[in-house]
């Protein structure tokens, strides 16, 4: 008698252990599309499983566009395979490396990245060029350049290749005469 209330329990609970067996399956991204208000993505899932136009969630203020070949996580809504919902992409190819609890980081396949590091220090590398586009641009601390700055203009009272603090002029004489204009570095 047991053991056909055990065979039955079985039976009845089947379908419900395999739509849990089926909630979460990993994946591999095989292609996207970023132009649609939430992106779509194909997977390959179980073996000759693919799906196509699936949604991918991302967190709100922050996008990307995998390659082909990282992994995701697909979950299937109640269980079912009717419904995929892509919930993350990591691609273990290009992920930035040996960072120390509590830091966070934004990074490209191309060694490009934004760290924000332990000690409050922010480090961004770019690979060929830094580009900030504000009307206004503060920087509260002291500014250190290496490298050529490239010609400064503020209505006309810098100009390039002239040292501000230890420029000469030409053209020296005393009283309330002008002199000449400063010399430029060579």
């Amino acid at each position: 008698m047991a053991s056909s209330s055990s065979s039955n329990l079985s039976r009845v609970l089947a379908p419900i252990r395999r739509r849990i067996d089926n909630m979460v399956s990993r994946g591999v991204w095989r292609r996207g599309d970023d132009g649609k208000k939430m992106q779509e993505g194909q997977v390959s899932l179980l073996k000759n499983e693919v799906r196509d136009r699936v949604e991918r969630w991302q967190n709100y203020g922050i996008t990307s566009v995998p390659h082909e070949g990282a992994e995701t996580v697909v979950m299937f809504v109640g269980g079912s395979r009717d419904h995929p919902m892509i919930m993350a992409v990591d691609d273990r190819r290009y992920r930035k490396k040996d960072m120390e609890a509590g830091e966070v980081a934004l990074y490209t396949d191309e060694g490009d990245y934004v760290h924000i590091k332990r000690g409050r220090i922010v480090e961004i590398k770019a690979g060929s060029l830094l580009k900030i586009d504000a009307p206004e641009v503060t920087i509260t601390g002291n500014l250190k350049v290496e490298g050529d700055i490239g010609i400064i203009v503020e209505n006309g009272d810098v100009e390039a290749k002239v040292r501000l603090n230890t420029h000469e002029h030409t053209d020296v004489v005393t009283g309330s005469d002008l002199t000449g204009p400063p010399k430029e570095d060579t």
